[in-house]
């Protein structure tokens, strides 16, 4: 049997498609029949044995256990920020995660910092004094995706793709996903980490609900 066969390595891929306004929706699950989606993505799963009771409901669990450690030191900061603003907490995390990796000291080549990665006129906007301080920075950074999340109807994406390239360029770019290479990474990056986080925190909830 080729190697490759007999792997047990699995792939999730990521298709995007542009609706009849121009604006692009990204997916994990391929549309049949649908031939305006096209494959933009392929992410490695970790390796499972399909042999193993459960394991299926364990196949994601590997991919963000990891970051759901890292998000554990800042918990109360994001559960009160998720509710406070009312945005999603897996999404929270999915964008943390993508800027900063759960690092209250990062700073990026274009100055921004924190956890959400907030720059300087951002920080300000909000009223984020010390943008270094993880309870100022994620109430920053989750009022400014509330505000794309509204500014935006609620579109994902085009949030997503705001939070990393400014409002300004999705705007610029008739409401779309602008095509800078680092945005069109980013945004298939963020919603992967969202289905998974989302996934996890689920089973999570229903794992204390059950006493296990």
């Amino acid at each position: 049997m080729p190697a490759f066969l007999a792997s047990n390595a699995a792939f999730a891929d990521i298709y995007a498609a542009e609706n009849p306004q121009g604006i692009a929706h990204f997916t994990n699950v391929p549309v049949r029949g649908d031939a305006r989606y096209k494959r933009v993505l392929r992410i490695q799963k970790p390796r499972f044995d399909e042999n193993v009771r459960g394991s299926k409901v364990r196949e994601s669990v590997p991919i963000s256990n990891s970051i759901l450690q890292r998000s554990r030191v800042y918990r109360e900061q994001i559960a009160r920020a998720a509710e406070d603003y009312q945005v999603d907490e897996a999404l929270i995390k999915a964008v943390i995660q993508a800027e900063s990796g759960f690092r209250p000291e990062a700073v990026s080549h274009k100055g921004a910092i924190g956890l959400m990665q907030l720059m300087p006129a951002t920080a300000q906007r909000y009223g984020v004094h010390d943008p270094f301080d993880p309870g100022q920075n994620i109430d920053g950074g989750v009022r400014y995706l509330r505000d794309l999340l509204g500014m935006f109807d609620h579109n994902m994406e085009l949030a997503i793709a705001a939070y990393n390239a400014g409002e300004n360029a999705v705007i610029r770019h008739g409401f779309r996903i602008p095509p800078y290479r680092e945005t069109s990474a980013y945004v298939p990056k963020v919603l992967d980490l969202y289905e998974k986080l989302r996934f996890d925190l689920h089973a999570l909830r229903i794992s204390s609900r059950q006493g296990g």
